[in-house]
C-alpha cells in the first residue's frame, strides 16, 4: 500500500484546500505527495527533531499512536471519514475532518498543516489499516 498521493490526488487536494492549509500543501508539493515524509517534516518543524519518551519513539510515531487511539475509539470519527469517502469532492467535509482532528488530538504542537497531512494519510489507508486496528482493540 502506498502512502503517496498521486499527481491527480495532489492536484485535487490543492484545489480543495487552496485557502485552508498552505503549509501542508507546500510540504506535500515539495515531497511529491509522499505523506509520511511530509508528516515528518511538519511535525519536526512544529515540535523539533528530538526523540520522544523512553521508547525513543519519533514524534510521528507519537502522533500516529494518538490518532489511532482517538480515531479508532470514536464512532464519530469513523462516520466522518466514511461520509467524506462517499463525497470526496466536497471541500467542506475535508476541512471539517481536519478541524476535528486538530481538536481531537491533544498534542501541544498539533497544527492545521499537520492535521491536513495526517487526515490525507488516514484517508489513504483507512479502508484496510485503521479499520483492522479498530477491530483488534
Amino acid at each position: 500500500m502506498t502512502t503517496q498521493l498521486s499527481t491527480a490526488e495532489l492536484q485535487t487536494t490543492e484545489e480543495m484546500l487552496q485557502d485552508y492549509a498552505p503549509a501542508a500543501l507546500v510540504t506535500l508539493r515539495d515531497r511529491q505527495g509522499e505523506l509520511e515524509s511530509s508528516l515528518d517534516d511538519l511535525v519536526a518543524a512544529a515540535a523539533g527533531t528530538v526523540a520522544y519518551d523512553d521508547n525513543r519513539k519519533t514524534l510521528r510515531q507519537v502522533l500516529l499512536a494518538n490518532l489511532r487511539r482517538e480515531l479508532c475509539g470514536d464512532d464519530s470519527s469513523r462516520e466522518r471519514v466514511e461520509e467524506y469517502n462517499k463525497n470526496p469532492a466536497q471541500a467542506a467535509l475535508l476541512t471539517g475532518l481536519i478541524v476535528y482532528v486538530v481538536e481531537l488530538v491533544a498534542l501541544p504542537w498539533m497544527s492545521p498543516a499537520i492535521a491536513t497531512v495526517a487526515v490525507l494519510w488516514i484517508l489513504k489507508i483507512w479502508p484496510t489499516h485503521l479499520l483492522r486496528l479498530h477491530r483488534t482493540q
